[in-house]
């Protein structure tokens, strides 16, 4: 094999491919909630794992600490802003538009933002298979508070990657600002939980999931895209995460028993073909 190939599979090993397998624990956001009770507002549902998962991440991040005394604090507010912008607005939006359009919007609109002008062909070509895929079947349901609230997740998710990115890319470790910044997203939801209340969560399956969600979701998913960060563009990095709705929808065949129509596999063929390029790049 030769040192140039030895090389290029070294960068998808610390790039991509953490970043694909952060996708895999995202993808089983879904699953998950659907076992909260359902008394549990949608809200409390993302807070819940939020403010647990971001500060496991905050004490077990050696050096976040010292990212908080030293680096921008405009930027570290803007990213704890962004990430709990994210997780209050895109369960909600879910909850109110279903999980195919919510889905969508929320996850396309930073590949829009971000990857168009960088890498556009590949970049399109996964928009649009993981538009096939989530919408494929025909039902979804157009609530435009749920496009709205859907379209704020985008736009929080787009920002959260790029400044991260800045931050490593100033040398700090990409564990520590994770650590930062989630730290700081779980103090900004932290006044969530008492409004739209927390009493499911004493539950067996509140426990459950909200475990879940700050643990796998939340915890291992995130640094695992902070690593992936270190080694890919903020561009690339967001499109790869359209790898999410895939593993959702094949969990949903494989644990929940539902369907796919041929539009939606062939969508996810698109997408599996979009996001090989992207790695491969």
């Amino acid at each position: 094999m030769s040192t140039s190939a030895v090389l290029a599979r070294a960068r998808s090993t610390r790039g991509p491919l953490p970043i694909l397998a952060a996708c895999v624990l995202w993808g089983t956001t879904g699953t998950a909630a659907s076992l909260a009770s359902a008394s549990a507002p949608a809200p409390a549902v993302g807070a819940a794992g939020l403010v647990l998962g971001g500060c496991l991440l905050f004490v077990t991040s050696r050096g976040a600490r010292v990212v908080l005394r030293t680096a921008d604090w405009r930027l570290l507010l803007l990213g704890a802003a962004t990430v709990a912008g994210y997780v209050l607005a895109f369960y909600p939006a879910v909850a109110r538009t279903g999980v195919a359009v919510g889905t969508t919007v929320a996850l396309a609109v930073a590949p829009v933002v971000l990857g168009m002008r960088s890498r556009p062909l590949p970049t399109s070509a996964a928009v649009v298979g993981c538009t096939a895929l989530v919408l494929g079947g025909g039902d979804a349901h157009v609530d435009l508070v749920g496009v709205a609230l859907a379209l704020v997740a985008g736009l929080s998710y787009a920002v959260y990657p790029v400044v991260c990115a800045h931050l490593i890319g100033l040398g700090h470790p990409s564990r520590a600002v994770v650590g930062a910044v989630f730290g700081g997203a779980s103090a900004v939801a932290l006044p969530v939980l008492p409004l739209v209340g927390v009493g499911w969560v004493a539950s067996p399956s509140g426990l459950a999931v909200t475990a879940h969600l700050a643990v796998f979701t939340t915890f291992a998913a995130y640094l695992l895209f902070a690593r992936g960060l270190r080694h890919t563009g903020a561009a690339a990095a967001t499109t790869l995460t359209l790898a999410e709705p895939a593993v959702a929808a094949v969990l949903g065949v494989l644990v929940l028993g539902e369907r796919l129509t041929p539009v939606s596999w062939c969508g996810m063929a698109v997408l599996a073909v979009a996001l090989v390029a992207l790695a491969r790049r």
